[in-house]
């Protein structure tokens, strides 16, 4: 039953857009019918028009991932493990991590123009935040006795990293990981709109700018069906990987 309950509220709103559409709430250039939906998802999705833009907009976040995912990671290692670095380096990283990616375009467009580079350096910005959070915040939690140990026993920068670090904070690690994945697909949509000739966000300008708003609805089911894809992928290998922190414990 419980299982079930989640598709109620979807079921009840399409329920509600077909008798909207039925009973002509709205005009049809500002509601379409599901059916139109449906048949422009189903030709964007056999052209592979819809498959060309999501591969696109799925590079750029994973180029952002690796590019602010790393130094997000390397930032929050060094801000959890040294506390000089820590000292120097937190203050100016909680008031630049305030900023929206949004207050970030007007100054990467004069660095890096409004090409692909803006698209991949705003995104990574945007992981690169809650990833350093979340592992600062994970090593911060391992109980100094724990490093003390490594310490007497002269283990290497490597081997604590792998030893004690990376098992202990694993779930905060991912946890951010999780974090820097969604706001990268949020960001992307954003850049894409504001920017872009080529993508999934461009799909939902391009659809708006021809008054085909069953192209905007085709676009949103798909951003959200691929950002629930991308979180139940990370909450599976969580899920593997705690198994695996457990065992090693």
């Amino acid at each position: 039953m419980r299982r079930g309950a989640g598709a109620l509220l979807p079921a009840a709103l399409l329920g509600l857009w077909h008798l909207a559409v039925q009973r002509a709430w709205l005009p049809p250039q500002i509601l379409p019918p599901p059916g139109l939906v449906w048949q422009s998802l189903h030709e964007l999705w056999s052209s592979g028009e819809l498959g060309e833009h999501l591969r696109i907009s799925l590079g750029r976040v994973g180029w952002s991932l690796l590019i602010g995912g790393g130094a997000g990671l390397l930032l929050g290692v060094a801000m959890g493990l040294l506390d000089s670095f820590r000292a120097y380096v937190q203050p100016s990283f909680e008031m630049v991590a305030q900023f929206p990616v949004v207050g970030w375009v007007p100054l990467l467009i004069l660095f890096v123009g409004i090409d692909e580079p803006l698209k991949v350096v705003a995104i990574s910005i945007a992981v690169a935040v809650p990833v350093a959070v979340n592992s600062d915040r994970g090593i911060r939690q391992i109980p100094r006795a724990w490093l003390e140990v490594a310490r007497v026993y002269r283990f290497s920068l490597p081997q604590v990293l792998g030893r004690v670090v990376l098992p202990a904070a694993t779930p905060s690690l991912f946890n951010g990981l999780r974090q820097g994945v969604m706001q990268a697909w949020l960001s992307l949509v954003f850049v894409e709109l504001l920017a872009s000739s080529e993508g999934i966000g461009f799909l939902m300008v391009w659809g708006r700018q021809l008054m085909q708003l069953d192209l905007v609805i085709v676009a949103m089911v798909a951003i959200g069906m691929v950002g629930v894809l991308l979180d139940t992928g990370l909450r599976c290998i969580e899920a593997r990987l705690q198994t695996w922190r457990r065992t090693a414990y």
